[in-house]
């Protein structure tokens, strides 16, 4: 984390250097060299961020710097505002400070503040030296008793088979791959968090009596992160040699040969990499085997490891466990490799192993009553994972059985795991420094908290925590983040769309609770419904969960993000509405509170990049908004802002504006169910622009879009017919838009969208409401859209025949779209659709689909389709579909319906409720 630290610190000052320093003589040289020496720093905090915990002088350093680190940001942070405060009007900063007195005070300033910094630095150095801690970059001697941590998943080598719990299916489909597989070299890689039982899973695999009589030798190799490539080759020759069960090779042609003689550990050691990877390929030749890479973390591994491995054609495999996605894909070599990913216990197993390990004492290892509560959610906070369940389970085992005592472990779970901490930690050292605040980053949020991942990606860049990459928007790095930390099994996906993009995601609660109190101590976060020990002045992120626990401002001087969650009641009292104390915020997160009045210290902050107060009662932005020069996202979904002031002009760094309320969701959403923002006249100058949903249709703001060449979503409300042609102008010019939203001004105003000639290609998403002549011909030719939505068309023709060769399409949704009195898809029409909506087509008789179309269909949605009377036959070669939702259609439909369902397995029917229409 200090290595972050610092990270941000370098990318913070090169820019002070290059725009508002480089005209002060003597400031830039010694910005210059601050620099240098972070940038010497940041090289062997790589290493020291990784082994603090085992040294206490090496982490006392790493505190120190990072403390230096923070003192330099929020000295910068405050003598940036105060220029800025004092400027009154004047042309920038630079010309500011050429004003012959206030420019040699800004000088003196500075170049005492740096020269201060390099002196703390320079001692702190000179102390690591005194103290023998510079045997950092060679890697730490220390022989502390905290360095000889017992490892808790070794007893994952020798568990007794009447320990294990939901093993059975893995293991049969393991045995089954390894006992079926093709006579080609093969690999199976086993995937998962750390602690899930994979290593577990793969010996009692290795161990069994089938998998020893089916091959001629084996191995088992534990890589770990410490990967020596010629000591991982001397280990598998050793294992090999160990293993075998018949010392010559198969073949007729062998018969012949001499038995060869086993290496000595001597000749092993003498050896160099390529006669090692010789002596391998020599001896495997001809031979049926097995080999076990267990936590493998790094691709290159399997990289090195296959070049010794012969292919051959007897039917050898490779299995690999390990926690990284990337690793599982990037291992492959044959035809039929396989990727299983092991998923945590189901809540019946995980109960079963808890009550083993806490309950050992007792015959039936069953839960006391009076514990059964707390039982209940130990098991929860463990979320299926073995690891965490047995030793937790262990641990209470040892304790009283009762309430008291057990609650008390309850309240300090995270600290009382340190073993199984420890072997979480090692995921998270082994992150890249670019990596580790963002996933540090989740734990703000409240346990169970669905963390939505745009607002995820949004809060990272106005951070700081994403570096800029030539060619991407700041939003794909950052997505690229979050999918690394997914593919690390870091971050679960929580919920996905339909077309894959990630909606939310999570931490294992285990994790959170583990992690939290390590990163507290750095000044990561706190939050207000524990204790904290930090001072009020060092927390740079702060998390308020409740009502009640609302702390006073004025002490969190250094205070850079502020959350409130679960605060639904607090409305504008004063400890929500005054900011003056905390100058130096760059995000405020005010979502879901009750304020009905804009606060008027929010625009004091002059640092602030995201303000989000979507979901409050705020009716109102006051003209000051100008003055947040910096702001990068302004969300104001849900609230009461029906107009933006002309001073929102001023904010050109805004890239995400979001300004729309949905109606509440119901069965049934009239035409006019979104409201969204009258915008002022040159919005065309705000270039930054990624994210503009959804404004009021003005001729002059449609023409003026066409200078949003930057926008990847674009939502427009009350678009009238005479505007159509100039809104297709101004999209052609959109290169990167991947979500457009139309609707028209009135239910029977026509969408005049024919003339968009040069759609953009990377168009994802098109949601269309309002009545359309015909179906604009440019919408089949975009082989990238994923999702599309038609509602109040009044089409004459067949959208679904029209649509049909869409490749990619996964969601189709038709509202009062068409006419007609039927729907047909051809054979092998929309290969990928998973949800099709049919609603209000009021004069739909029949739907036909050919055998081979629709393939991929999961879900079916046929509401107040009242003309429809036969049963959907074509269902029956629609093998993946699994839930059906019907509504006031006739009752031969839901009969023919229920009648068809009965035959087929996997479907679910469900005649929906009076109030519900899932989104």
């Amino acid at each position: 984390m200090a290595e972050s630290a610092v990270n941000f610190l370098i990318q913070y000052l090169w820019p002070l250097l290059v725009n508002e320093v480089q005209s002060l003589k003597g400031v830039d040289e010694e910005v210059r060299e601050l620099i240098n020496e972070f940038e010497s720093i940041r090289s062997v905090l790589r290493d020291a961020d990784a082994r603090q915990d085992t040294d206490e002088g090496l982490k006392t350093w790493v505190k120190q710097i990072r403390e230096v680190a923070y003192d330099v940001e929020d000295v910068l942070d405050e003598f940036m505002l105060g220029q800025a405060q004092e400027q009154n009007g004047s042309h920038g900063f630079v010309d500011f400070l050429h004003r012959p007195i206030k420019r040699l005070k800004a000088r003196h300033q500075i170049a005492s503040f740096l020269r201060n910094i390099k002196t703390r630095i320079g001692k702190i150095t000179a102390r690591k030296d005194a103290y023998a801690l510079n045997g950092i970059e060679q890697g730490s001697s220390s022989n502390n008793m905290s360095d000889q941590w017992y490892d808790p998943r070794l007893n994952a080598l020798f568990i007794e088979e009447a320990d294990l719990v939901g093993i059975d299916r893995p293991r049969t489909q393991l045995i089954r791959w390894l006992m079926n597989g093709d006579s080609r070299l093969s690999t199976i890689s086993v995937v998962g968090m750390g602690g899930l039982g994979k290593t577990t899973l793969v010996k009692k695999v290795y161990d069994s009596q089938q998998v020893k009589r089916r091959f001629d030798t084996y191995a088992w190799i534990t890589v770990s992160q410490s990967f020596k490539p010629e000591e991982l080759l001397q280990r598998m020759i050793k294992q090999f040699f160990k293993g075998k069960k018949d010392p010559s090779p198969r073949g007729l042609d062998a018969m012949t040969q001499v038995e060869k003689k086993d290496p000595s550990p001597q000749e092993l050691d003498a050896m160099a990499q390529v006669e090692l990877i010789q002596e391998l390929r020599i001896y495997l030749q001809n031979k049926r085997y097995v080999l076990v890479l267990d936590d493998v973390w790094e691709a290159d591994v399997w990289n090195f490891v296959s070049n010794a491995l012969p292919t051959g054609e007897y039917g050898s495999w490779v299995i690999i466990t390990t926690r990284e996605d990337y690793v599982a894909s990037s291992s492959k070599i044959g035809p039929s490799n396989r990727i299983y990913n092991l998923q945590p216990l189901d809540p019946e197993n995980a109960w079963s192993l808890f009550c083993r390990k806490a309950f050992q004492s007792n015959e039936e290892n069953s839960c006391p009553q009076e514990l059964e509560n707390l039982s209940q959610s130990f098991v929860k906070k463990c979320q299926g994972l073995p690891l965490a369940i047995v030793a937790l389970g262990s641990l209470l085992s040892m304790k009283d059985k009762t309430y008291v005592a057990w609650e008390m472990i309850h309240r300090s779970l995270g600290s009382e795991l340190r073993s199984m901490t420890k072997i979480l930690l090692l995921s998270f050292n082994d992150l890249p420094y670019y990596l580790k605040s963002c996933f540090l980053y989740l734990t703000i949020f409240p346990e169970d908290y669905p963390i939505k991942r745009m607002k995820l990606i949004r809060l990272w860049i106005a951070e700081g925590f994403v570096e800029r990459k030539e060619g991407r928007s700041k939003e794909e790095v950052a997505e690229g983040y979050l999918n690394e930390l997914i593919a690390r099994n870091l971050v679960h996906v929580a919920e996905r769309k339909s077309y894959g993009k990630v909606s939310t995601c999570r931490i294992h609660d285990l994790v959170r609770e583990m992690i939290i109190p390590k990163f507290r101590e750095e000044h990561f976060f706190a939050s207000s419904v524990e204790e904290n020990t930090i001072p009020c002045n060092r927390i740079r992120r702060l998390s308020i969960y409740k009502d009640e626990n609302f702390p006073k401002f004025d002490a969190f001087s250094c205070l850079r993000s502020l959350f409130i969650f679960g605060a639904e009641g607090l409305s504008n009292a004063p400890a929500i509405t005054s900011f003056s104390s905390l100058r130096l915020l760059k995000v405020v997160d005010l979502e879901n509170t009750s304020i009905e009045i804009f606060p008027d210290d929010l625009t004091s902050l002059l640092h602030l990049r995201y303000l989000s107060l979507e979901n409050t009662k705020i009716k109102k932005l006051p003209s000051s908004l100008g003055r947040l020069k910096n702001l990068e996202t302004l969300n104001l979904k849900g609230t009461f802002v029906c107009e933006l002031p002309v001073e929102i002009l001023k904010l050109q760094h805004l890239r995400h504006l979001l300004a729309y309320s949905y109606m509440a969701e119901s069965f049934y959403r009239p035409f006019n169910s979104v409201d969204g923002i009258k915008v002022p006249a040159g919005m065309g100058s705000m270039r930054s622009l990624q994210k503009l949903a959804h404004i009021e249709a003005e001729s002059g703001i449609i023409r003026e879009l066409g200078n949003l060449t930057q926008l990847r979503r674009l939502g427009i409300i009350k678009l009238k017919r005479g505007d159509g042609n100039d809104l297709c102008t101004s999209v052609e010019k959109m290169d990167y838009l991947q979500s457009f939203s139309v609707t028209s001004v009135a239910e029977e105003e026509v969408l005049n969208l024919h003339s968009l000639s040069h759609p953009p290609p990377p168009l994802q998403r098109l949601y269309l409401k309002g009545r359309l002549e015909k179906l604009p011909e440019w919408i089949a030719s975009l082989h990238n859209l994923v999702n599309i939505s038609l509602r109040w068309s009044r089409l004459r023709d067949d959208p679904l025949k029209a649509l049909q060769s869409l490749p990619n399409l996964v969601e189709l949704r038709l509202n009062q779209a068409y006419d007609g009195e039927e729907l047909c898809c051809e054979g092998r029409g929309y290969p990928r659709l998973k949800k099709l909506w049919l609603i209000d087509l009021s004069g739909l008789k029949n739907v036909r689909v050919e055998k081979g179309a629709m393939s991929s269909l999961e879900e079916l949605y046929i509401i107040r389709c009242k003309e429809l009377v036969e049963a959907p036959l074509w269902l029956e070669h629609v093998t993946n579909i699994e839930e059906l939702y019907v509504r006031d259609t006739s009752e031969a439909f839901i009969k023919g319906l229920e009648e068809l369902v009965d035959s087929m397995v996997k479907v679910n029917m469900l005649e929906m409720g009076s109030n519900y229409l899932p989104e």
